[in-house]
């Protein structure tokens, strides 16, 4: 199955020879040569992969790394780099990234990290975000902060707790029963609109249509699901 990849790399010969070895295997490759169009880029477009350099001008892949998982991003994120200080590795690792990868490279070696953090794209449990955006809205869950088209928008703490469980485990289908469960602490099955309720509630503050949710999914006859 192919990805959508973006390769960010200074080098003219590296940035030809990993984009036609990515596309060779069938993965749709955007690039960017230099630190803020790479974060520009990540932050507007959504991909499956990202192959970020360290050593990049304008801002060091360290920096655009910290940056993407900042703004919420859960992009895997492979980062490449001449260094091999065990340091580094670290820094990179510490920063958000999902794998680290020496050059030279073998090619082999390299779709073979690819195809690894592909598989990674599609975890089961994704890494609970401090922040996250979607759509016009950003929430600050540490802050317990809630932007909406610039202006601050009130959340009941429930409603912030149902909305950090929906984003942490964006993508997959959850059941009214496990929410009760985790978000509401109940104990027993018990039969209750409280999650209907709370759900409509977030909707219609934070949706642009209620009626018709492009986030905050109705899965019928399962649950809901989270829509980044």
């Amino acid at each position: 199955m192919s990805s959508k990849i973006l390769l960010v790399e200074d080098e003219p010969g590296l940035v030809l020879t990993v984009s036609d070895l990515l596309a060779s295997e069938g993965h749709d490759v955007d690039t960017a040569t230099d630190g803020p169009k790479g974060l520009h880029m990540a932050l507007n477009t959504r991909y499956d992969l990202i192959v970020l350099d360290v050593m990049l001008p304008g801002k060091s892949g360290f920096d655009v790394c910290k940056e993407i998982r900042q703004a919420g991003r859960d992009v895997a994120i492979l980062m490449l780099t001449a260094k091999t200080q065990v340091v580094d590795r670290v820094a990179g690792l510490k920063l958000g990234a999902d794998d680290y990868l020496a050059k030279p490279f073998d090619p082999a070696e390299l779709l073979a990290r690819v195809e690894a953090l592909r598989r990674r794209v599609s975890k089961e449990k994704l890494t609970p975000l401090m922040r996250y955006e979607f759509g016009n809205v950003s929430v600050d869950f540490d802050r317990a902060e809630v932007i909406k088209n610039g202006q601050a928008i009130s959340l009941a703490g429930r409603e912030l707790q149902l909305l950090r469980y929906l984003v942490d485990h964006r993508g997959k289908v959850v059941s009214r029963e496990e929410l009760l469960r985790d978000v509401w602490e109940y104990q027993a099955d018990v039969s209750t609109r409280t999650v209907d309720v709370h759900i409509a509630w977030i909707r219609q503050k934070l949706e642009d249509n209620p009626q018709f949710p492009r986030h905050i999914q109705t899965v019928r006859g399962s649950g809901y699901r989270f829509a980044p």
